[in-house]
């Protein structure tokens, strides 16, 4: 089965979501780019379509090259180009369980019905084909799954950093915490990693 890090662009032991914007879609790049390189995407586009028939990494090379287009820039203007203009795989917790291996889904599952049962006025969503809770528009906390881990990822990252040593059969990553795919879940830890990512939303 298919495995998805916390971002698809970033091999999973580096994976975590905090670079993408809060569209998943690639449309939610183009303010950005037409800020940052200072043509509307009428021009953008004009310039793909003069590209058509290249390969990706020709096309990316081009952007980059000439006119100074950051990777991930350049990924969503020629993904959205040809054809890709979105990014979404999943639409429900649900599908993205059927995406990893069971064991996997049994332990993320657990995750968040720990931090649901406690924390019910989290919403449990899909973003960055991951499940992640989120209150209003801040997301809290996400967990996805590599080929031989399980990935969590609290979004704040002192958070991240104070509650890294606790999960001692984990390995603390630079934005995420990796943990075997039957990791036996504790929840009050993983409840005590909400709240205290909660209060600083305060």
């Amino acid at each position: 089965m298919g495995s998805y890090s916390l971002n698809s662009q970033i091999p999973p032991q580096q994976g975590y979501p905090f670079l993408m914007p809060k569209d998943p879609s690639r449309e939610a790049h183009f303010p950005a780019i037409e800020k940052r390189y200072g043509e509307k995407m009428a021009y953008w586009f004009k310039l793909m379509a003069k590209l058509e028939g290249k390969k990706y990494p020709e096309q990316i090379a081009h952007l980059k090259e000439n006119h100074g287009f950051s990777q991930a820039h350049a990924n969503a203007l020629v993904m959205y180009s040809r054809g890709s203009q979105s990014s979404q795989r999943f639409s429900t917790p649900t599908e993205f369980y059927k995406s990893v291996t069971p064991q996997q889904a049994k332990t993320i599952r657990s995750i968040f019905k720990a931090i649901t049962t406690k924390f019910p006025q989290l919403e449990l969503v899909i973003a960055w084909n991951q499940p992640m809770v989120k209150l209003d528009k801040h997301y809290i906390f996400g967990a996805s799954a590599s080929t031989k881990h399980v990935l969590i990822a609290p979004w704040d990252q002192k958070v991240l950093k104070e509650f890294a040593p606790k999960f001692t059969e984990g390995n603390a990553l630079k934005k995420t915490i990796q943990l075997p795919n039957d990791w036996d879940v504790d929840p009050k830890l993983i409840q005590a990693v909400i709240k205290a990512s909660l209060a600083n939303l305060k």
